[in-house]
């Protein structure tokens, strides 16, 4: 027989329980009771169900760690993290917890993040597969529940902001272990009606409420989508698994459904502004091209074929002109020398000698004209010239002059 004191039998104890691969690591589902925050920091409460209890404590470091908000309250029902041990002064077996979260949001969460980093491994999140949304849909698809306050909020939305557009809805569940199946089935529905972007949205809700937007199916149907998807699931701290894989994500319905059209209003002042614009520029055209025909006719009445016969006939006229007056010139100077040649000619003329007190002298029987005292004898016939008649005679000496 072994005799131990009480300590070496709490020791003995503690190190059966630090020894066992299971409870130097469990997990333990309960709900809290009991509950304590000392002034040091540190957490005790109980863990209990239907059946049984166990004391917790959780050292301020981890409390720390955990935050103050996310201290439960009595009766909440929680998943602890931690190591079952012995506190030697009590003899008491305890749950020493290392973290702390509510019951079911630690498992959704773990099933969140493992989904989530299998699809981006996959690249399903990848940024460079987003879509730009198109800048005047025509017709826009909604997948969403028809009962839901999110639906009429995204109706005013569009039909404030862009009343143009046709808008599509796809009924389908929000929540629930249905919702998953009925929303693949309504994307599909708006795959196969030719909708230009689609948005999947629906009000806010817990984490549990959201988990329908968790999963890996509708994550595929939106990867797989032939247009742009813009989700606004809950509120703008809300994130779910088809926030990452969806082209845009909204923070809330109505701003999923401003995010796909724009403001028929800036839209319409757009327009006004492009209008002025162009106004100004058709009329700085007209004005420059206006201003450039003035230029242009000014050159071509500077260049006008008429102008220029004009011109040319006046040269023309003036050449003429100056011709004739050359012409006349020229006449009355030849008249004037013709003039003064027959004035010398009629000085030079055998008649003006003859009206000076000359004549001549021919022989009657030949005509001859005699011009020395040689070419006659006594008793030749000879005819005497005057300048106003002719003599007959008969010469009756000849006297030579010696020389």
């Amino acid at each position: 027989m072994i005799t131990l004191s009480v300590n070496e039998l709490v020791d003995y104890i503690r190190a059966m329980f630090e020894n066992d691969p299971i409870l130097a690591d469990v997990w333990v589902h309960g709900e809290v009771s009991n509950l304590k925050h000392h002034n040091s920091g540190h957490l005790y409460f109980t863990l209990k169900d239907q059946d049984a209890a166990i004391s917790a404590v959780m050292w301020r470091s981890h409390v720390q760690r955990l935050g103050v908000d996310a201290i439960p309250e009595k009766g909440t029902a929680v998943l602890a993290r931690g190591a079952v041990s012995v506190y030697g002064k009590s003899g008491q077996m305890q749950l020493y917890v290392h973290s702390l979260q509510p019951v079911g949001a630690g498992l959704l969460h773990a099933q969140f993040e493992a989904i989530r980093q299998a699809l981006a491994d996959e690249g399903l999140f990848d940024a460079s597969r987003k879509r730009a949304l198109p800048p005047l849909p025509h017709r826009i698809g909604i997948a969403t529940s028809p009962q839901a306050a999110a639906y009429q909020d995204m109706l005013n939305v569009l039909r404030r902001r862009y009343p143009l557009a046709q808008v599509l809805l796809a009924p389908c569940l929000m929540q629930g272990e249905q919702a998953p199946a009925s929303i693949c089935a309504a994307l599909h529905t708006l795959y196969a009606n030719n909708v230009d972007v689609i948005i999947l949205a629906r009000g806010g809700g817990s984490f549990e409420d959201l988990w329908a937007f968790n999963d890996e199916q509708i994550a595929r149907t939106i990867f797989a989508s032939p247009v742009p998807v813009v989700t606004g699931v809950g509120h703008e701290t809300d994130t779910t698994i088809v926030d990452y894989v969806a082209d845009v994500r909204a923070p809330t319905p109505s701003a999923a459904a401003e995010l796909v059209v724009p403001d028929v209003q800036v839209l319409l002042k757009q327009i006004r502004d492009y209008r002025t614009t162009l106004d100004q520029l058709v009329e700085s055209y007209l004005t420059n091209t206006h201003a450039t025909l003035f230029q242009f006719n000014r050159s071509l009445h500077r260049h006008d074929p008429m102008r220029r016969i004009v011109t040319m006939r006046q040269q023309v006229d003036e050449l003429l002109q100056r011709a004739d007056r050359a012409t006349e010139a020229a006449q009355e100077r030849k008249w004037m020398y013709f003039t003064s040649l027959r004035a010398r000619l009629h000085n030079l003329s055998p008649q003006a000698t003859l009206q000076r007190g000359y004549a001549m002298l021919h022989a009657a029987a030949s005509g001859t004209l005699i011009s020395t005292s040689a070419a006659v004898q006594s008793g030749d016939a000879i005819q005497i010239t005057l300048h106003d008649g002719t003599l007959h005679a008969e010469v009756q000496q000849v006297q030579r002059v010696l020389s």
